[in-house]
């Protein structure tokens, strides 16, 4: 947590709270991906009792409007969130194998899957380089 920061919960405040995708890339971008944060959004609140007064999902940032949790508080309301949301978008292969990272962090950017053959460069790559294999 940034040295000063002080955070106050318990007086039933809203809380507007802006969350940003990794690196900024587009992973709400496709329709099914926004539904599907929308879904996990609903699970949550209904799991934590909060009222969501507003939010905006854009390609690449969220924008939430929240009343207190009735059970929790607004950081694990948000850890949850996040966490669900990430294990639900993000292919597990792609989640635990640094070699890949790149390769979903194009795809995201591209808004599409990489073609094969194709590598972040757009140069020809031999069926080695999916395999995290060096040639």
């Amino acid at each position: 947590m940034p040295a000063g920061l002080h955070r106050t919960y318990g007086a039933h405040h809203l809380h507007f709270i802006t969350c940003s995708c990794y690196r900024r890339l587009p992973f709400f971008h496709p329709a099914r991906a926004r539904d599907r944060f929308l879904s996990i959004l609903e699970q949550t609140r209904q799991r934590y009792r909060f009222v969501v007064v507003g939010y905006v999902v854009m390609p690449e940032h969220v924008h939430l409007l929240l009343t207190e949790p009735e059970v929790g508080c607004p950081s694990t309301v948000m850890q949850v969130l996040k966490q669900r949301t990430a294990r639900t978008l993000l292919p597990k292969r792609k989640r635990r194998d640094p070699r890949q990272r790149e390769l979903f962090v194009e795809e995201a950017r591209t808004g599409g899957p990489l073609k094969p053959g194709f590598g972040l460069s757009g140069d020809v790559h031999t069926s080695q380089t999916w395999s995290g294999e060096q040639n």
